[in-house]
């Protein structure tokens, strides 16, 4: 079990019960050490190779071009409303509006200022900017989202939520990142040309974290809108020029340009970003986020997935206020986003869904706030919608579990399915195998006229490791079904061509090649390139393990 991946203790060392507020600040400095060590700056698997060759002078695998040529086209933003957003005061339940009202006296949204959508359902009246949306039909919502055993962790769910695992699995890999390894198998000597998945605010965050033990991160993780609208003004991260004259000027000039040097993307980031300009105006920090989503789609970015972050939800006190504030952000935010989209007649394009780690306790707590809880809805915009509506079961608010919380109604993985075979035209076996679970579709109103080529490609997969003797020297190992040509090539982390180790026709077995690379160049990270079948493997190994 990957050390990050276990659940957060709640006993000290002479076996006493930590406190509710220890566990919770021991769980955030433990979340704080993950987010360190992937946010330096910016974090991405596809920053640590290849970093000095120009992404035009790659060429691109057959599956990507495909994949680019298909319905890639196809944008999925994820909203994540982090900290576990209270869904009883985002959609208000008038079905039972007594119950809602008695438990939370003070923290329920009033009758007469609730937004009504349904005889049964309203919204908070700070989410009025997305009452158009809902009236064209651009707007829906799933009620009672989760899953079994839900854990009220922060970090521990929001790994759930990445891995679309049981709540009992440890799985360190995202089912985006499962996606994304089918579609680039040859993602670190072979880069697509435009970065597969863009993150604002999510360090630590496992979404695109490959299965295959190849790529760590599909993303390119930025900390803040600013970092990013930094990549999109100057095609670099870091300032070269006001650098202290000194010794330390020059190490930190070194140190800064080997960083821009890894961040293969920062070019085609700014040349999209000054291709395109925002047409509405955007007001809040959720908004900042969008715009520049906006402006890269606008741009002719091909990336297919964006995720962006409103932080602030774990509202144990002082909610009211601080929960207004985060759904006149949120609504205002997505409402210039699809009406900036839509000056460029791109908004049907572009299908949005928010998530969150939890819901919040049904009844308020003491500090006029509430806990952690469990399900919660789930809100999907755009045009592919094809209409407004409700998803599922309303959530019983007279039937809660022992600890006082929503028993879920609609598994999360059930919309990801939906929207996996829907939206991004991806076989529903292959759907199955990514969840690794049949989860029962939604009818979300988005449909697939065909299933990509791409789609029908992805699978057809060639077994390959790296091993060490017993002196810990590397050989790669591999397997194949059929006799074929296949070709085995070394590269160091600048992408230059370091040695063939196999080229030619072999049949039907498993093959062990030994690595032998001068000795001189034995501390460099090393990448292994398979090419079989018209595809390519690609992994990166140490030569010598020590």
């Amino acid at each position: 079990m990957c050390e990050h991946h276990k659940d957060i203790s709640n006993q000290k060392e002479d076996g006493s019960k930590l406190a509710h507020g220890e566990v919770h600040e021991q769980a955030h400095q433990k979340w704080g050490r993950r987010s360190f060590l992937k946010g330096l700056g910016i974090s991405s698997g596809m920053g640590l190779l290849l970093g000095n060759l120009p992404v035009h002078a790659l060429t691109s695998s057959p599956l990507s071009m495909l994949v680019s040529e298909g319905d890639a086209e196809r944008i999925l933003v994820m909203i994540r409303l982090k900290g576990g957003n209270d869904g009883l005061n985002t959609i208000i339940p008038l079905y039972n509006y007594d119950t809602y009202r008695n438990r939370r006296p003070q923290l329920s949204i009033n009758e007469s200022e609730a937004i009504n959508l349904t005889n049964e359902h309203a919204l908070h009246p700070q989410l009025n900017a997305l009452v158009p949306m809902w009236e064209q039909g651009n707007m829906k919502v799933v009620n009672g989202v989760g899953y079994d055993n839900h854990n009220l962790s922060h970090f521990r769910s929001t790994d759930i939520l990445a891995s679309a695992s049981d709540a009992n699995e440890d799985i360190s890999s995202g089912f985006l990142g499962r996606y994304l390894d089918d579609c680039f198998p040859d993602f670190l000597t072979n880069p697509p040309e435009f970065p597969p998945a863009i993150q604002i605010g999510g360090a630590g965050s496992i979404l695109f974290g490959g299965g295959q033990d190849t790529v760590e991160d599909y993303a390119l993780n930025v900390q803040s809108p600013d970092q990013l609208f930094e990549i999109a003004q100057t095609g670099r991260l870091y300032d070269l020029d006001n650098l202290p004259e000194c010794t330390y000027g020059e190490q930190l000039g070194f140190l800064r340009s080997v960083a821009n040097s890894t961040f293969i993307y920062a070019s085609q980031i700014k040349e999209k970003f000054d291709a395109s300009q925002n047409d509405v105006a955007y007001t809040t920090s959720l908004g900042q986020q969008l715009a520049l989503v906006a402006r890269l789609i606008k741009g002719g970015m091909k990336t297919q997935f964006y995720v962006v972050t409103l932080d602030g939800f774990d509202t144990h006190a002082d909610q009211a206020n601080n929960h207004a504030n985060l759904m006149n952000d949120l609504s205002s935010a997505v409402s210039s986003f699809y009406e900036d989209l839509k000056i460029s007649d791109l908004d049907n394009k572009v299908l949005s869904m928010t998530f969150s780690e939890f819901g919040r306790r049904v009844e308020q707590n003491a500090s006029q706030g509430t806990d952690h809880g469990t399900a919660s809805p789930t809100m999907l915009f755009g045009p592919a919608l094809n209409g407004n509506g409700f998803i599922g079961d309303n959530p019983d608010l007279d039937n809660l579990d022992n600890n006082g919380n929503l028993e879920f109604r609609t598994d999360f993985r059930q919309i990801y399915a939906t929207v996996l075979e829907n939206w991004l035209c991806i076989d529903s076996a292959k759907v199955d195998e990514l969840l690794f679970d049949n989860f029962q579709r939604l009818d979300l109103g988005i449909t697939c006229q065909s299933v990509s080529t791409a789609s029908a490609r992805v699978g057809e997969r060639l077994d390959h490791s790296v091993f060490y003797d017993h002196q810990g020297r590397a050989h790669i190992q591999y397997s194949l079904e059929m006799t074929q040509y296949i070709k085995v090539e070394i590269y160091n982390i600048s992408g230059q061509h370091i040695k063939t180790l196999q080229s030619g026709r072999q049949s039907a077995s498993t093959y062990t090649l030994p690595v032998n690379i001068e000795r001189h160049m034995v501390m460099s990270p090393f990448v292994y390139r398979i090419s079989a079948n018209g595809q390519s493997y690609s992994k990166t190994f140490p030569l010598l393990k020590i």
